[in-house]
């Protein structure tokens, strides 16, 4: 059996957002165990037009690969109803990114996820849930990507 790591995910909605992060994170912790949550962040919709996201970041450990925990996400964004032909740029009942599992770096799973550095709504909730947590490329802590973050 694996070793337990420590992943991050990020979790954001749209529609009906409040329910499906709530059924979201019911889920995870019905499998995972306990979870760590940011608070709830409202932001505007990034790159279209649409209703504003709530996003936060959940925390938990884990024996799965990544590749079975990336499934295990989709399979929950599915399960929301998520619709998957509007593109990147689109409305979403739940959309769950992998962004840190451990210190595993990996261009091909996009660990650590890119849009760590790049957008705030993935960047502050994680910086609220793991401020001196190093970031496994840059060796910089979360919170002061987050200080410096000009997004």
């Amino acid at each position: 059996m694996n070793a337990p790591v420590r992943v991050y995910v990020s979790a954001g909605s749209n529609i009906d957002p409040r329910a499906n992060l709530e059924t979201a994170c019911e889920a995870l912790k019905q499998h995972y165990g306990e979870l760590e949550l940011s608070p709830l962040y409202q932001s505007p919709a990034e790159g279209f037009s649409g209703p504003d996201f709530l996003n936060r970041v959940v925390s938990f450990e884990t024996t799965e690969s990544p590749g079975e925990l990336h499934r295990r996400l989709s399979e929950l964004e599915t399960r929301a109803g998520r619709d998957r032909s509007g593109g990147k740029f689109s409305s979403r009942t739940l959309d769950l990114d992998l962004l840190l599992y451990g210190d595993r770096v990996d261009a091909t799973l996009k660990l650590p996820h890119p849009d760590i550095e790049r957008y705030a709504f993935v960047l502050k909730p994680l910086a609220d849930l793991a401020p001196d947590l190093l970031h496994p490329v840059s060796g910089v802590t979360i919170a002061e990507l987050w200080r410096v973050f000009s997004g």
